[in-house]
Parts: structure tokens; sequence; C-alpha cells
């Protein structure tokens, strides 16, 4: 391998490397795709950093790592450069461990590939070049959108795989508990986690479980609620640890954007007009947002239009809604997808000119416009081909789709890149000043 005053030389496609795999997500997810690796040659590595990470990681090739956060950057380094680590994979870039291993290989030159549940849903994964959402290298102009998208063949979204919910709760319930129950075998390492695990699970099962006997319910209210409203704007709260909260937005809580949201609202939006607030399907119920969304209508003096919504179909708000606000979640490029105007408040890879709103929260509740049906279709089509892989985690046979495919991208230094007609390969990472002004932010 070449090394370039302790650096690498990036590892060419059809090249055999030495793959770095971090955490991922709880499933036999990178242990396949590294069984498929290691078969066309590559050296394959795994470093656990909890009980958890060992229990799932289930070939050869894994240290463990039992030291103190502070103690990890120089482990990481010396270990990318004992093993001539050329790759490196992990679950999502916002984990402190993440963080500092990502800091490290980049500056020796390694690919760093990222992945998370996938922005198009809900049979798609992510699996990204140096970082996702506010991260994202994916571009952000609209020509250069338009001009790589009309290379590439048309994208069928029709869904293919189903994935397994019970599993995922399974499996995601045996990892952190056997964190909790065995921390001494990983006895410094720190979670990501923001609150207390047997709080999030008994919370998250609670409100499912209330869901399920009331969905009836819920859907009755939401055809009572549009029949009576129907002119209403939709804003999906997210959850409130989530890393694209923390890491991609500039509201330290939840509830300081939605005190911005409801106060906008009460000023600036038609009068004949409503606000429903959804709360996110796996919130744990933690928090009382229902009370908390009241007090702060009934301090702006709009109690009776806005709405508090647990449970529901999303699709069927959007369908109608005269807008949505979100900071920045998938369900606002699902939206667009629905012809839906949306505005966001943090950073979202979708936030593009022509598909979202860009003149603020005050100016949308009267002068949104609908997404560029063009443009929102290019868009769609140039992520699925390049930034997304067809398949799920947790279930067969999308989970072996979703390994091939991802084997297929790591070995042939695909990723951020798509195929396009006649096999064209048409690679993001190497588009104009403008992709590469827009990684650099």
């Amino acid at each position: 391998m070449n090394r370039r005053t302790n650096h690498y030389l990036p590892r060419k496609a059809g090249e055999t490397g030495a793959f770095l795999f971090l955490q991922g997500p709880v499933s036999p997810f990178f242990t396949l795709i590294g069984n498929g690796l290691a078969s066309l040659g590559h050296d394959v590595h795994c470093i656990n950093l909890s009980i958890g990470d060992q229990l799932f990681w289930r070939r050869p090739g894994a240290t463990n790592y039992r030291g103190r956060l502070e103690d990890w950057p120089a482990f990481i380094e010396f270990f990318l450069d004992e093993h001539r680590i050329t790759d490196l994979v992990l679950l999502g870039e916002q984990r402190d461990y993440h963080k500092q291993a990502i800091q490290a290989a980049k500056a020796r030159g390694i690919h760093v590939t990222v992945t998370d549940f996938g922005y198009l849903r809900p049979d798609w994964i992510t699996l990204e070049r140096d970082g996702m959402s506010g991260c994202s290298c994916f571009p952000r102009d609209p020509a250069l959108i338009r001009s790589l998208a009309e290379r590439l063949p048309p994208v069928d979204l029709r869904r293919k795989f189903q994935d397994s919910f019970l599993r995922m709760a399974t499996w995601d319930v045996v990892y952190h508990m056997a964190n909790v129950f065995f921390f001494w075998l990983f006895p410094h390492y720190r979670t990501h986690k923001m609150q207390p695990l047997p709080l999030i699970y008994l919370g998250t099962g609670w409100r499912m479980l209330k869901g399920k006997l009331l969905r009836k319910r819920t859907e009755r209210a939401i055809a009572t609620l549009i029949e009576k409203h129907p002119r209403y704007f939709v804003y999906p709260l997210q959850l409130a640890y989530d890393f694209q909260l923390r890491a991609y937005s500039d509201y330290p809580d939840q509830g300081d954007s939605i005190r911005e949201v409801v106060t906008s609202f009460s000023v600036n939006a038609p009068r004949d007009s409503q606000l429903i607030i959804k709360v996110h399907p796996l919130d744990t119920g933690l928090r009382d947002w229902k009370k908390l969304i009241q007090r702060i209508s009934a301090h702006q003096g709009v109690a009776d239009r806005v709405h508090y919504l647990d449970g529901g179909n999303l699709d069927r708000l959007c369908e109608t809604a005269l807008g949505m606000v979100t900071i920045n979640s998938t369900s606002g490029l699902r939206a667009l997808q629905l012809d839906c105007p949306v505005l966001t408040l943090g950073q979202a890879i979708f936030d593009v000119p022509g598909l979202t709103f860009q003149g603020g929260l005050d100016a949308f509740w009267s002068e949104r416009t609908p997404p560029d049906k063009q443009l929102r279709d290019a868009f769609v089509k140039l992520m699925a081909a390049s930034i997304q892989i067809r398949g799920v985690y947790y279930n067969q046979p999308g989970l072996d789709a979703a390994v091939a495919a991802a084997v297929d991208r790591l070995h042939d230094d695909l990723v951020n890149t798509a195929r396009g007609v006649d096999q064209e390969l048409v690679r993001l990472n190497d588009s104009p000043e403008s992709l590469r002004a827009a990684c650099a932010q």
C-alpha cells in the first residue's frame, strides 16, 4: 500500500483493502457485509465498544476496546495505522466515538462510509460517503441536481421489502440490556442514549400499545378534524434525543421549536387556518408534549386553532395540508413527494431552493409554494440511485438485498455513485465546485 507521510492513498475501485467496522445497526447487517467483503479478498476488522457490539459481530477480526473515551483518539489512530485501514464503515457520524474515528480517518485519506435508515421510506437504507443530513455531500444546487439526474434511468419507488419491527425491538432490548447487566466487561463505555433505557422501553411500549388500541378512534378524529378545519398546517415532532435535532439544528430542546412555531403561527398565519402538531410514533412519552403545546397555545391566544395529535397516518394529513413545518425530519421529504409545501427549521438534505420554502417561518404561512415537481422527481431519482440502497436491516429477504448492494458499492468504490444509462457512472464526489462547496459547509 502506498504511504504518504503516514497517510494512505485512497483505495481505488476493485483493489483489495482493509475495512474497519465500528458500531452499526443492532442487526447482522455489518457482519454479513464483512463476510461478503472478506470473500472478495479484503481484510475485515471490527472494534467492539460494548458487550452489545460483541453480541452482534459474529465473525473473526474483532478487537474489544475497554478503555476510556478520552483515550480513544490515540487508540483509533494507532489502529488505523497498524492495520493499514483503507475504509471505515459505521452507523451515523455523530456519536462521540465515531466523530473522533472519522476525524482520524479523514486525516489519513481513508474512505468513510456512513449508514442509517433511508431518507426514502420504508424499504431503503442510506449508504453515504463522509456523513448524512447536514454533513451530507449530496448536491444542494438545483441545476446540478437536474443535470446529474438526466443521466439516470427511472427508479421504482414501489415497496419491495417488509421489515420486522418486532425483531428490531427485540434485538434492541437484547443489545442495550446486555450493556446494562454486563457493564463491567466494558466498564468505561459511554452510550449515546440521553434517557434511561428502562423508561425509554416502558414509555415507547405503552404508547405503541395504546396507539394500536385507539387506532380507529384516532383515524375518526383525524377525519373529523380535516372535515371541520380543511385549511391546516402540519408540524410533525421528532424524537427528542435524535441526532437530527442534537447535531443538525439550533434547538437544544424540541420545546423551543414548538414555542417558535406556535408563536409565529399565532401572529402570521391566516386566521381561518389551523395547526396540527403530531407526536413521533416512537416517542417515549416521557415528556408531556400535549400539556406543553396547550400551555404555549393558550399563552399565544390560539388554543382553539392548535391541535395535538398522538397517532394517525401522516400521509393522510399531508395530502390535503396547506403546508408542513419540520426541523429536518425525513417526513418533510415524504411531504414533498405528496406535493405539500415544506419549510425546514434545521439542516436537511432536501432543503433545496425549488423544493422547500426559502423565505423563513413567518412568511411561510402566507407565501408558501409547492415543490417544483420536475426538480423533486430529479432529486428523488438522484438520491435513490446514489446514496440509497434497497433493503432493510431486520428481515429477510430485504436484509440480503441490502447486504449485497452494500458489498457491491463498497468493493467497487461506488458509494455516492450512481449507475447511469448504459452503466455510465455518475459520481457525486467528482461533480463541479458547487457540490464541493456544499460538502465543505
